[in-house]
């Protein structure tokens, strides 16, 4: 945790003083060791990041004075498409997302995707977000990504993508594909990550027919929460 990061139930008036407790003290005082008197990196979600200083700390409560000065960094320029991947690699996928600065994140249905993921309750609101918060935690970021479903492919291509694509370099990870992943594109992207064994040839075609390319990152066939970084990384 490089950043302890605050919500607005825990401040506990507008001198920016806050409490915290449960798993966020723990953490300062097992990972940090930290003490009163010690400065910790601090972010409000949605706003500011800068310093807290410890004025109380024991096992039951942490209180810090906190001054909040500077902007988190920058987002990435990307709107992640993924077709939903199993329930555990999902939690990994978000939380490395999350920390690369991605802020539009759309899980979608393939025909690789098996229908009980749908079901999972890693999907559930609350679980989504504790992964992203423990990105943003991660880089230092306080701006939470956005996270939409969307379990029909077909509707979703043809209705949707359209809009969202535009004014963006559209790419399609995918297995086989001639044109390698471009590097240091200077541009906004949609890059659009399949299931295991890639897209089918019907969903790369209808993607591909929508402006997409298909591009690969060489002839190893990586998983899902080891490509999408790979990716990323290129292509900014």
């Amino acid at each position: 945790m490089n950043l302890i990061l605050l919500f607005q139930d825990d401040f506990v008036d507008d001198s920016g003083r806050v409490r915290l407790q449960g798993r966020r003290l723990k953490h300062v005082i097992e990972v940090h060791r930290a003490a009163s008197g010690d400065e910790l990196r601090v972010g409000v979600l949605g706003g500011r990041i800068g310093i807290g200083k410890i004025t109380q700390l024991d096992r039951s409560l942490l209180e810090m004075t906190v001054q909040l000065d500077r902007m988190p960094p920058p987002p990435l320029p990307a709107t992640v498409i993924l077709a939903l991947p199993r329930p555990k690699v999902l939690r990994r996928v978000l939380r490395s997302i999350s920390a690369m600065g991605v802020k539009r994140i759309i899980l979608l249905n393939a025909f690789r995707v098996e229908k009980s993921f749908w079901q999972s309750p890693f999907l559930n609101e609350a679980s989504v977000r504790e992964q992203m918060v423990l990105g943003l935690e991660q880089a230092v970021d306080t701006m939470l990504p956005k996270v939409l479903l969307r379990p029909l492919f077909k509707p979703f291509v043809e209705d949707e993508l359209p809009g969202i694509i535009k004014g963006t370099l559209s790419f399609a990870a995918h297995p086989g594909a001639a044109a390698p992943c471009p590097r240091d594109v200077g541009r906004a992207v949609t890059l659009a990550v399949g299931p295991e064994g890639g897209f089918i040839p019907y969903e790369i075609d209808l993607l591909a027919s929508r402006g997409f390319t298909p591009i690969t990152v060489g002839d190893r066939i990586l998983s899902v929460e080891t490509a999408v970084p790979a990716l990323l990384s290129r292509l900014f």
